[in-house]
């Protein structure tokens, strides 16, 4: 009996060994990086072998970019740029960050294909190079264009459960993200989008989000869309397509196209929450014959109109909508302060200068305390010269009102 009880608890003791997690580790990349290096900031990998899969990189790991500009080699038209192939794990996953404060910029694009599940990309830049000195206007009409001679770029997500992507820069792109089913369960949180898309003979071509879901919840939460060729949000499909299931909420989109959400399948499950919309119209539901439910809350469009199209279930409760025509109310300024939920020392402050006061007041108690420094940016303009600069003494911060609708990035630190 002694043996066997011996045997049990020899047995007990390697089982503990064996389901006891090891400690993440931190890997690093740098523009100079190679293959066989050591994963180190002394021995750095290049981007492309850790991104795809090829290196030992573990579920709770987390993956340091370094600064600097990362070209992918293939420029053809269709080019995917980086595949992402990393295979985190459900309450532990891989986190791929750019250099903290630094500019980590990928040109050509990045592309999350299967294996990948429950991965957390954030802090980075991603553009195509070529759309700073080649035309924007094409002669050839559709989608895909073959004259269009240059990368795709942007974010594409195909696959990855319980993946989130974080307060990302995507512009000057042919897309900012192409957010598809596969994606389950993920979230697209933070991000800044301009500028993304071309010009064709037959309309503008390229959104700043287009996006489809069928299972699981998807939310697209605090981003901010400006300029670009077509849609904003573009959460559309055909009859074969699904747009199911999504959180919309505290999202910004200015001086752009539209903020649709719907399609040609009847849509379930739709929760359009508190974004801002400003010369940008929203509609939910398209050319579906029918749609189940939709909540459409809080929302502010300014100088354009809300349509919603054939639901059986709709809540349409405190939206403020004032059309191109339509009198502003005589109120003070209302500043919205909206913290990052995954970053402390962030958060898009909202201007609404309804009686198109000189100056505004910001209040961000919500992110900085007395004596913290502080950095008010442009969307369009994250790593050049700040809006404004200063030191919080606990009192609202006086900036000059650049006109009835203002947003600015609030980031903590010099």
């Amino acid at each position: 009996m002694r043996t066997i009880a011996w045997g049990l608890c020899v047995g007990i003791f390697v089982a503990v060994l064996v389901a006891r997690p090891t400690a993440a580790a931190s890997w690093h990349v740098a523009p100079a990086g190679q293959p066989d290096g050591a994963g180190t900031k002394e021995s750095p990998w290049d981007l492309a072998s850790a991104l795809g899969g090829k290196q030992k990189i573990a579920p709770g790991d987390t993956l340091w970019i370094a600064a600097g500009t990362y070209k992918h080699p293939n420029r053809k038209l269709g080019s995917p740029g980086y595949e992402v192939r990393l295979v985190g794990q459900e309450n532990n996953p891989i986190h791929v960050r750019g250099a903290a404060g630094q500019r980590v910029t990928i040109d050509g694009g990045l592309t999350v294909v299967a294996p990948s599940t429950h991965l957390w990309i954030r802090d980075l830049e991603i553009l195509v190079s070529e759309n700073f000195t080649m035309p924007r206007t094409v002669k050839e009409p559709g989608s895909h264009p073959a004259d269009y001679g240059r990368p795709w770029g942007g974010l594409n997500v195909h696959t990855g459960a319980g993946s989130k992507y974080i307060n990302l820069v995507i512009h000057d792109n042919a897309q900012g993200v192409s957010f598809w089913s596969g994606a389950t369960d993920s979230e697209l949180h933070g991000c800044i989008l301009y500028d993304n898309g071309w010009k064709a003979p037959d309309r503008g071509h390229g959104h700043a989000i287009y996006t489809q879901n069928q299972n699981g919840v998807k939310t697209i939460s605090d981003c901010i869309m400006t300029g670009g060729y077509s849609y904003t949000m573009h959460a559309y499909g055909s009859s074969r397509a699904y747009v199911d299931h999504y959180l919309i909420q505290g999202n910004v989109a200015y001086d752009a196209g539209p903020f649709l959400v719907g399609g040609g399948r009847p849509s379930r499950g739709l929760r359009v929450l508190d974004n801002y919309l400003y010369h940008v119209p929203m509609q939910i539901g398209y050319s579906a014959p029918h749609n189940d439910d939709c909540q459409v809350r809080g929302n502010v469009i300014l100088g354009a109109g809300l349509a919603i199209h054939k639901f059986k279930h709709v809540v349409n409760e405190d939206n403020l909508v004032l059309g191109k025509e339509s009198p502003w109310p005589k109120r003070p300024a209302q500043v919205i302060v909206r913290p990052n939920q995954y970053d402390p020392g962030r958060a898009h402050v909202i201007v609404l200068n309804w009686a198109k006061q000189p100056t505004v007041e910001i209040l961000p108690t919500a992110v900085l305390r007395p004596g913290d420094r502080y950095r008010l940016l442009d969307p369009r303009n994250v790593y050049g010269q700040p809006v404004a600069t200063g030191t919080f003494e606990g009192k609202p911060i006086r900036m000059a009102a650049p006109g009835e609708f203002a947003v600015w990035v609030l980031l903590k630190g010099d």
